[in-house]
């Protein structure tokens, strides 16, 4: 029987000179990690790297050794510089060979769009061994080998991808949040929002201050896989917060 307490874990790596050259803004660690936490699996670690071989050679091995599962966006496309593939399979010493499904997926999705030229074979491209991940999008698939996911870097892309996986992984329970909003700086209720933690094990509650209107506030996000310890905690760190002499506002300000 399975562990109702047992965490499931991902680890995220975006690939791509342009993001870390700030030219494209990355949107798939929100997606993914929204994804993930459906799923019952929490996103644990993001790291950027560029489009160099060592470098996601170094990051896949690292973060595939203490997480569940490990997710990669970028450099899957047809031209020189999509080199996931490639470094993937270093990573894993797997060669790098020619998938027939996804031969055949491209060649019939480009077959009116000027016929699958080599560029374009290339993202049938695959470290051997590996699975298909269903793409609606583009035609061009992911990928799947044990459980390193390797997907576009389109966030549109992207999504439709997690849309075929939805389901199909292992998981433990949601997490769940509850947030409250209150106009307090948080070192004055910093004590009882450690306190209120200690109390509620299994609850995490994650302080998020802001200056609007000329005054500072925060919101406090409690999550929980347990959803009555969950509902209980928000409550009393509101009380607590009222008996204060402070307004809570649900949801957040």
């Amino acid at each position: 029987m399975a562990d109702p307490t047992r965490i499931w874990t991902a680890a995220l790596i975006v690939i791509g000179d342009e993001i870390l050259s700030g030219r494209t803004q990355d949107r798939n660690v929100s997606q993914i990690g929204i994804w993930l936490g459906v799923q019952g699996i929490r996103l644990r670690e993001v790291r950027v790297v560029p489009d160099v071989q060592d470098a996601i050679v170094e990051a896949v091995n690292a973060l595939r050794s203490r997480n569940d599962y490990l997710f990669t966006t970028g450099g899957i496309g047809p031209t020189h510089d999509d080199i996931t593939v490639d470094a993937i399979a270093a990573a894993l010493d797997v060669s790098v060979e020619i998938h027939e499904g996804a031969r055949a997926i491209l060649s019939g999705y480009y077959e009116t769009r000027g016929g699958l030229t080599e560029a374009r074979l290339r993202m049938a491209r695959v470290p051997a061994g590996a699975e298909l991940i269903e793409n609606r999008m583009s035609g061009a698939p992911g990928i799947r080998h044990g459980n390193i996911f390797i997907m576009a870097g389109v966030p549109s892309i992207t999504a439709g991808m997690l849309d075929s996986l939805t389901g199909k992984l292992e998981g433990g329970l949601p997490l769940q949040s509850v947030t409250i909003g209150c106009w307090v700086a948080e070192s004055e209720i910093a004590d009882l929002l450690a306190a209120t933690e200690r109390a509620y094990e299994g609850c995490q509650i994650g302080s998020y201050p802001f200056f609007r209107e000329g005054r500072t506030g925060a919101n406090f996000v409690i999550r929980s896989t347990d959803a009555v310890m969950l509902a209980t905690c928000a409550a009393d760190l509101g009380a607590a917060l009222e008996r204060g002499g402070r307004v809570v506002t649900a949801g957040g300000i």
